[in-house]
């Protein structure tokens, strides 16, 4: 293994989840209106082969913390890779539905495999001074590989086959390459931390809440993801080749979700909340009304994914609040509700385009996401540490009232660091050092030497008198 820098780490994790999320996940849609055109497929079995990665990554995700201590981050990066191959592998070759299917199914447990591998190498090899700002660059990835799709489908439109085999030749360099500078090790909680605390009645609260809000927002983005290029083509009668101008904006209105996520975690949650699903709303509703018209069609791209990816970064920072000392879980639990909403829209979707068609689905889409922002008021965002420390004082009124009045608590700090920095406590219920001076490490181990020396001379002379 060779070592790599912070920013060095931050920026090949990038490019590992931009194979694993961007290409083996969501480059899927771009290439629904060519696919599904040779294979004979309709809107409803498309939608149903749509759902397939999302339930798959929900099921990758559920024992990739487990795989992740028992293998360690190298070997479940590599096993990650490997499965991207084999799935983008069988894309290109389908000949019917059920080899594509299973195509779509194994590139989602690649995806869902790939998060949690990283998260445990992060761990590791990067100082937690610089968690925040490195899940932050590797998210971004996302956005990289939907934009690096592009060009294969401007310039290859309809040779989908051959796209999806310099896919999968990509997903070998990055097997070769996570062999190389990802370390194997299984631990993600450094040893001197305390057991993390059980989740309080607030705690579990919030949690739901947060889950029902991720739920849903994948529910509403599922007609994007997956028939945004259909529509234009058949009801907009754009070229195939000029859907990818929709990834390309989507991408790159992505890359400023870490960026606004972060400023919403610190202002107001439910606020940006509420306006990033009206956003989400409205791409749906802008490209459904003007499917022939390019620049409207990109301009909705670019709203979809501002407000997909804002939604997707608010959603992890809370998740991580809301389960301290659990770094493997509240990173992943949010984009597991996100997957099983995509999933569940996905053959809905499909259903309504056959029903009804396309302009009405999506508007339906777009309804359920307005009528979910109007109940953003209840989402949780910072975590009211008053209402905590009011719940325990009456809870045990009685041992209080023989004690001192316990100190009122006082704001946590908001931001993805500060997220990752409030996570893990020592024995004493004091945050762990997010990034401890070494020289000051060599000193108290120099002290304690120092004292075992002096306790054990002592002893020795209590022995020889």
């Amino acid at each position: 293994m060779r070592a790599l820098s912070s920013m060095g780490f931050a920026l090949f994790g990038a490019a590992l989840v931009a194979i694993s999320y961007g290409l083996a996940r969501f480059a899927f849609g771009l290439f629904v209106p060519s696919i599904s055109a040779e294979l004979d497929l309709s809107a409803y079995l498309v939608g149903i082969i749509g759902a397939l990665p999302f339930i798959s990554f929900v099921l990758a995700t559920a024992v990739a913390p487990f795989a992740a201590n028992l293998m360690g981050a190298r070997y479940l990066a590599v096993l990650s890779g490997f499965l991207g191959v084999v799935g983008l592998g069988l894309i290109s070759e389908s000949v019917n539905a059920i080899m594509l299917g299973v195509g779509v199914f194994v590139c989602g447990i690649c995806t869902g495999l790939m998060m949690p591998a990283l998260t445990a190498a992060m761990q590791s090899v990067v100082s937690r001074s610089m968690h925040g700002r490195v899940s932050s660059i590797m998210n971004a990835g996302t956005s990289i590989g939907i934009m690096v799709a592009v060009p294969t489908v401007v310039f290859l439109s309809d040779a989908w086959r051959i796209t999806y085999e310099g896919f999968a030749f990509l997903a070998l360099l990055g097997v070769v390459a996570a062999w190389y500078f990802i370390p194997s090790v299984s631990r993600v909680i450094p040893a001197n931390a305390a057991p993390p605390p059980s989740l309080t009645r607030s705690q579990w609260s919030r949690l739901i809440r947060l889950t029902l809000f991720a739920f849903a927002m994948g529910f509403v983005s599922a007609p994007y993801w997956l028939f945004a290029p259909d529509l234009a083509v058949n009801l907009g009668a754009l070229a195939s080749n000029h859907t990818g101008w929709l990834w390309f904006a989507a991408g790159l209105a992505g890359l400023g979700g870490a960026v606004v996520s972060d400023l919403a975690d610190r202002n107001n949650p439910p606020i940006t909340q509420a306006l990033m699903l009206m956003m989400l709303a409205s791409s749906l509703v802008l490209l459904a009304a003007s499917p022939g018209n390019l620049g409207l069609a990109i301009f909705s791209a670019l709203v979809f994914g501002l407000a997909y990816m804002s939604l997707t970064g608010l959603y992890l920072m809370t998740g991580i609040r809301l389960l301290p000392g659990r770094l493997s879980i509240g990173p992943v639990l949010p984009f597991m509700a996100c997957a099983l909403g995509q999933a569940a829209g996905s053959p809905v979707i499909g259903m309504l385009v056959e029903s009804v068609g396309y302009a009405e689905a999506f508007s339906i889409f777009a309804t359920a996401g307005i009528l979910v922002a109007v109940l953003s008021p209840i989402y949780p965002g910072h975590i009211d540490y008053f209402a905590d420390w009011t719940e325990s004082i009456t809870e045990s009124e009685e041992a209080v009232a023989d004690t001192e009045e316990p100190e009122e608590p006082q704001p946590e700090d908001t931001g993805l660091q500060a997220a990752y920095d409030h996570q893990l406590v020592d024995e004493e219920g004091e945050p762990l050092d997010p990034d401890p001076d070494p020289v000051q490490e060599e000193d108290s181990e120099e002290t304690e030497l120092e004292t075992e020396s002096e306790s054990e001379s002592q002893s020795d002379k209590s022995d020889s008198r």
